[in-house]
């Protein structure tokens, strides 16, 4: 199985990617996190990401603030999916990260989630390697059966509750 490479612009990212690495462990994906700056340590994440594929990874998974060119960075170094995360920092709630991480010149594309996505962010990873693992492929739909269960579930008791 690949692994999902996640890099952090800043340990302070750490909450959300903690997010993504639960839900990596739960599929049993391996993984590895660092923390790396597209500004005050570009050569790592340059050496790193640029050599991702050969060490048996499949996703980068990059989550940054403010002005959060890490996604970014890493796409222009590798033909590996990378997949942004835009942490929720600062004065404009995300909205700085998440413009920073979607605009991105033709060639060099980032999937971008949502602001603080980890969970999604991990999810699209876990679909993107299951394209080559069918085990990986039948736990994602067997969360989605569950996931639905539960909205159904919640649907009864409030028809039960509201529809009298």
């Amino acid at each position: 199985m690949k692994k999902v490479a996640i890099i952090m612009g800043s340990d302070s990212d750490l909450a959300v990617v903690k997010k993504a690495v639960e839900v990596l462990k739960e599929f049993g994906v391996p993984y590895e996190a660092h923390v790396w700056s597209a500004h005050r340590t570009p050569e790592q994440v340059r050496t790193f990401c640029s050599s991702a594929r050969e060490r048996g990874f499949g996703v980068i998974i990059a989550a940054a603030g403010m002005a959060a060119h890490l996604a970014g960075a890493a796409a222009a170094v590798t033909t590996l999916p990378v997949i942004g995360i835009p942490i929720k920092s600062g004065n404009l709630g995300g909205v700085d990260a998440l413009l920073s991480t979607v605009q991105m010149p033709p060639g060099i594309p980032v999937a971008t989630v949502a602001v603080d996505g980890g969970v999604n962010a991990a999810l699209l990873s876990i679909e993107i390697i299951s394209l080559t693992d069918e085990g990986l492929a039948e736990k994602l739909a067997e969360r989605r059966r569950a996931d639905s269960e539960r909205v159904l579930a919640k649907n009864k008791a409030v028809e039960e509750e509201l529809n009298q």
